[in-house]
């Protein structure tokens, strides 16, 4: 299977390269950055994998949906208008679009969707997470999606992302640290009268994503036009 990166000389760029080129299923065919004409690669490769940038990344989903390849998409920060465009892009094409690309974080946001549904209104849900200084988005995707998992597991809730005054019943709130070069750490509590239940997900190595990008770009092949999900992907 032949896999094209885009933005393939960043951090993640990098050890997707690595991690393709140490495969037995599959060919590195060739990268692009900032600057570069993406057609060229979509056409090349079965399956594009994207850690870039919202604007970039939207641009690609239009590009994948014009040549039929598998677009696989781990960047984050993307606004509804956004995912609006790749949801357009994927009645062309199979797109994978997950905020974290971790088996660990997935299987996370599966047990905090699970955890919402089975306790009521009077647990109060709080979403922590910590980053390296280098994060642009805050809160990280991926705090985003828990935050999301667990509203949809409730059916409801409000956001909390800037916090002043008191607590309101059903809220779902975040708090963010930024520092240092923490890959990654995802902490979901439920708080509960006289007790507390703590979900969370800790990453040291960043390889892991590029791990899971692979195995989603793997298993794109074949795959009709949609927009999937890493719970698709790990059948979750």
């Amino acid at each position: 299977m032949n896999i094209g990166i885009t933005g393939y000389k960043g951090r993640v760029g990098q050890l997707l390269v690595q991690n393709v080129e140490a495969s037995e299923t599959l060919t590195f065919i060739g990268g692009i950055e900032k600057g570069d004409d993406p057609k060229e690669l979509f056409e090349k490769a079965d399956a594009v994998i994207d850690f870039t940038h919202p604007d970039a990344t939207t641009e690609h989903a239009k590009i994948a949906a014009e040549t039929g390849t598998a677009l696989i998409i781990g960047t984050t920060g993307l606004s509804e208008d956004q995912e609006n465009i790749l949801k357009d892009a994927a009645k062309k094409t199979a797109i994978v679009y997950a905020a974290n690309m971790s088996v660990g974080v997935n299987m996370l946001l599966a047990l905090v969707k699970q955890a919402a549904q089975r306790l009521d209104v009077q647990w109060d849900i709080e979403v922590f997470e910590t980053h390296h200084h280098h994060k642009i988005d805050s809160p990280s995707g991926t705090a985003l999606a828990l935050g999301k998992a667990a509203r949809e597991g409730r059916g409801g809730g409000d956001f909390v992302t800037d916090r002043e005054g008191k607590r309101n019943q059903g809220d779902i709130g975040y708090a963010v640290q930024r520092g240092g070069d923490v890959v990654g750490e995802h902490m979901v509590t439920f708080f509960g009268q006289g007790e507390r239940i703590e979900l969370g997900h800790r990453a040291s190595d960043r390889s892991l994503f590029a791990k899971g990008a692979l195995r989603a770009a793997e298993w794109s092949k074949g795959k009709p036009a949609g927009l999937y999900s890493m719970e698709d992907v790990l059948d979750l």
